[in-house]
């Protein structure tokens, strides 16, 4: 890649220089998990608070004081749910937690007389209120599932804290439950209603009334959860699409992964100029961009401002996702943030491909044996298919994908045979030998997409189980063969994780270090395909690209890898496949796709 890109004076770079983690929201948090954690014990333990002034308390109207503990129960509760959006700097949280503390002070006053838990809420308000200038995060992006993930978790919390209410009054019970009947009594009393315990004197009313509460906590912020305004996941609008394309047409050809920028659920800041832009989606408080800037190097500065404004604004944490060395040092440069190399992309070029000669005897028997089986391959334009044809291929690319979710999100486009999308390149293989199934002759697909006005991009790869081993070689190397009639000079394979680490690891003279790396890694392929895919890669003797991770500190990776396996789909909340209901309507439009050559091997 060429082009020069423009320096930043001090002070800019100082604005986009990644924000390092903000001491008082972080204190803050910190002090506020202190307070809910007290506030939970005043309301669950009966000896946690001893003064002269207990012993009076007992005798206090018997609905006042376990009130009181209930409302302890309840702001202690909260407190510790919103410890989280502080440290994050949310508006929302703060606003919260300063209505919240005086009613947990109110609540251990009114119900243990403690004044020093009046003082601790006294001492955390104050610095919040002087410091109300840091918590201007806005909120998230939001859907509905977080209502059913707050009822799981709450419910789940409820029942555990229930228990230790139950227990911790053993020296008054009546009798001796068993712990069926303390988990009985605790749902029942999560619900209102009386259980099979009983307790001596006031305690069965403060059992119940601080069991009540947790009740009413789960059932109050699930319902608050489900019923608010939803904002759904990012979404792609038509005008931000369509300036995309025009970006892309003049600059596609630089980063093989810009098509990819098209994706319909991710978001898009551009520069100021509008000559450059950065898509996105945030993934459990990540901000997560994919390869390159989009469009004119010299407007990446300008639009990477805007993306690391976006970030700071919501406090979300930014990374970057497959950049190129060149994205990885102009990220670099213009925000502060680090960059780690992640793997390397297989990039084979038209021109010197062959079969022939003898690093490539495998690959050419493997194609040749195929093809005598009966199997036949065609590469066309998406735009030369017919809308039956297109359906299949849709319809096939579902069913063989092999899991529950669709996976793919830095390197997946999300769709097949898109109008929008008539430059992809769609190579299928038939046999026409056998008797139709459900897809007709078709047996294996690849998907390509475009890579500026030369070049194409593995998007996809499914073939049917039941066919013979190496279709997707056959299909490879039928797109290579058919390149240059459909002018195309380069085809971006597949992405390898940690290649040059295998690479090396498996070379005479390596150290222990990394012998015991790459062992680490041939292990974890088991599950994630590391090795195979970089063995499939290296069939084809392509020449590899680095592609990098960006990020702001070390700390922050183990929280971008699990947003990234979020967003790839390798970690999913959704339903089954089975339980989910099946709308073919929605079928033109989707259907993602598994990251690039996920299964290649």
């Amino acid at each position: 890649m060429s082009g020069e890109v423009p320096g930043r004076t001090g002070r800019a770079r100082r604005i986009l220089r990644a924000p390092s983690p903000e001491a008082v929201p972080a204190l803050i948090a910190r002090a506020c998990v202190l307070v809910g954690v007290l506030d939970i014990a005043a309301g669950v333990f009966p000896r946690f608070r001893h003064s002269r002034m207990h012993a009076l308390a007992e005798v206090l109207p018997g609905s006042f004081g376990p009130f009181a503990a209930a409302l302890s129960l309840s702001a202690g509760v909260l407190l510790l749910l919103l410890a989280h959006g502080l440290r994050r700097r949310k508006r929302r949280a703060w606003r919260a937690a300063v209505a919240l503390l005086p009613v947990g002070a109110a609540a251990q006053f009114a119900y243990r007389h403690s004044v020093l838990g009046v003082i601790i809420s006294a001492a955390l308000l104050a610095p919040l209120l002087r410091h109300r200038d840091e918590f201007t995060a806005l909120p998230d992006p939001r859907s509905r599932w977080r209502a059913l993930a707050n009822f799981v978790l709450m419910g789940a919390g409820s029942l555990v804290l229930g228990l230790v209410i139950v227990s911790v009054h053993e020296n008054r019970m009546v009798g001796d439950p068993s712990l069926a009947d303390r988990i009985t009594h605790v749902l029942y009393g999560l619900v209102g209603f009386e259980g099979p315990v009983d307790y001596a004197g006031p305690t069965s009313w403060t059992v119940a009334f601080s069991l009540g509460a947790l009740g009413w906590l789960t059932a109050v912020t699930t319902v608050y959860l489900a019923f608010r305004p939803e904002h759904p996941a990012a979404r792609l609008t038509e005008d931000d699409e369509a300036r995309l394309r025009v970006l892309l047409e003049k600059h596609g050809g630089r980063d093989s992964l810009g098509h990819f920028a098209l994706r319909r659920d991710k978001a898009v800041v551009f520069s100021p100029s509008g000559k450059a832009a950065v898509t996105y989606r945030v993934v459990s408080g990540v901000m997560l961009a994919s390869g390159d800037p989009i469009g004119d190097v010299e407007a990446w500065p300008g639009a990477i401002e805007r993306f690391m404004d976006e970030a700071k604004a919501h406090s979300w944490t930014p990374a970057v996702m497959g950049c190129s060395e060149t994205g990885g040092e102009v990220w670099t440069r213009e925000t502060g943030l680090d960059a780690l190399e992640l793997g390397d992309e297989a990039v084979v070029d038209v021109a010197d491909f062959s079969l022939a000669g003898r690093p490539m005897r495998n690959v050419r028997q493997m194609v040749k044996r195929i093809e005598r089986a009966g199997y036949e391959t065609r590469v066309r334009r998406v735009r030369d298919l017919g809308e039956g044809e297109l359906d299949r291929i849709r319809r096939a690319a579902e069913d063989w994908r092999g899991t529950d979710t669709e996976r793919g999100f830095s390197m997946a486009l999300g769709r097949i045979g898109d109008p929008s999308d008539g430059d992809c390149l769609i190579a299928t293989a038939h046999k026409t030998d056998d008797p139709p199934g459900p897809y007709g002759d078709l047996k294996a697909v690849l998907h390509f997409v475009p890579w500026g006005p030369d070049g194409v991009s593995l998007d996809l790869m499914r073939r049917d189980r039941a066919a013979d081993p190496g279709m997707n070689e056959l299909l490879i190397v039928a797109a290579l063969q058919a390149s240059p009639r459909l002018g195309v000079q380069r085809i971006s394979l597949n992405f390898a994780m940690f290649r040059a680490a295998l690479a090396r690891g498996e070379k005479i003279g390596a150290g222990p270090v990394l012998r015991a790396w790459r062992g680490l890694l041939v292990f974890l392929s088991r599950w994630f395909q590391i090795e195979s895919l970089y063995k499939f890669n290296a069939k084809f003797h392509p020449r590899w690209e680095p592609r990098f991770v960006v990020y702001a500190a070390s700390r922050d990776l183990p929280r971008i890898g699990f947003a990234a396996m979020q967003a790839e789909g390798f970690v999913t909340f959704a339903l089954p496949r089975v339980l989910r209901r099946r709308t073919p309507a929605a079928r033109p439009c989707a259907h993602a796709v598994t990251e690039r050559g996920v299964r290649a091997a």
